[in-house]
């Protein structure tokens, strides 16, 4: 074998060997290329995709979503940033869908992630237990961000307050369900951090959409709700300018002068004694 390969080389001109490596080369770029087209176009049906209509969440280790967005919407930010952290990595109840408790003082504690559908188990939650609540307690790793809104929306029509309790986090797409809240308090050491949205995911064998298109509408509806809620715009700017596997996170004064925090962290309230249920 060895003298054959060697005679075989002996009767090729160098330009000729370059010439075949560069075209194995180009075949297999074209053939990956045409793979990841079709990806994103929806041509090939995700396997991990449900038939269901096309939901759009920030990125959540959680859910453990692939991005899918192009790079365009992950600058890396001016020199790099050092605050940037990775993604807290949940387990126990936080890797698990919200569950929501209410506890003495009318505080009804929401941990867990957002997962979709979960906006409907806490509007349930509001119906029943509304008259009793007074602050939502926020500690999540995020989730759906179509859920999200729907939460903080219903968290500012009835009239509810938003806390992120010491030692406790809210990031990813929870950061808009506490900016629905009349008043925000965190507590010290709560972490609240953003990103970009992460994947876009098509109803399963639907027809090709235009992520881009689905991207920035996602991105307007998130600008418009925080702007509706007081909240700074510059917010979604370190959430667009931080790649989906890092974490922007808010140090207190800037959580203060973008309005995403507007009052102190209430009381610690004491042993409950008797919570009212309905």
């Amino acid at each position: 074998m060895r003298q054959r390969f060697h005679a075989w080389l002996l009767d090729h001109a160098d330009e000729a060997v370059l010439r075949w490596i560069f075209r194995g080369i180009f075949m297999v770029t074209i053939a990956v290329l045409a793979l990841d087209l079709a990806s994103m176009q929806g041509w090939i049906a995700n396997p991990d995709s449900a038939a269901a209509p096309a939901e759009i969440k920030e990125g959540s280790p959680a859910l453990n979503l692939p991005s899918m967005l192009p790079s365009i919407l992950a600058p890396l930010l001016p020199g790099g940033d050092k605050r940037l952290m990775p993604l807290p990595q949940p387990d126990g109840a936080m890797a698990k869908p919200m569950t929501f408790e209410l506890v003495s003082g009318g505080k009804l504690m929401a941990t867990g992630t957002i997962t979709p559908g979960i906006s409907q188990s806490f509007a349930a939650e509001v119906g029943k237990r509304g008259d009793y609540v007074k602050t939502v307690v926020l500690n999540s790793p995020g989730g759906s961000v179509t859920d999200a809104l729907a939460m903080g929306q219903l968290i500012r029509e009835s009239k509810f307050a938003t806390e992120v309790e010491s030692g406790k986090y809210c990031v990813s797409s929870c950061p808009l369900v506490f900016a629905g809240g009349v008043e925000r308090r965190a507590g010290d050491g709560a972490e609240i951090g953003v990103h970009q949205v992460a994947a876009i995911h098509s109803a399963a064998n639907g027809p090709p959409r235009d992520e881009m298109s689905v991207a920035q509408n996602i991105s307007a509806r998130c600008q418009r709700y925080l702007g509706d809620m007081g909240v700074s715009l510059q917010v979604w700017v370190h959430a667009m300018e931080t790649p989906h596997d890092r974490l922007f996170v808010f140090k207190p004064d800037e959580l203060k002068s973008l309005n995403m925090v507007t009052a102190s962290p209430a009381p610690v309230a004491g042993p409950a004694t008797g919570k009212p249920r309905s």
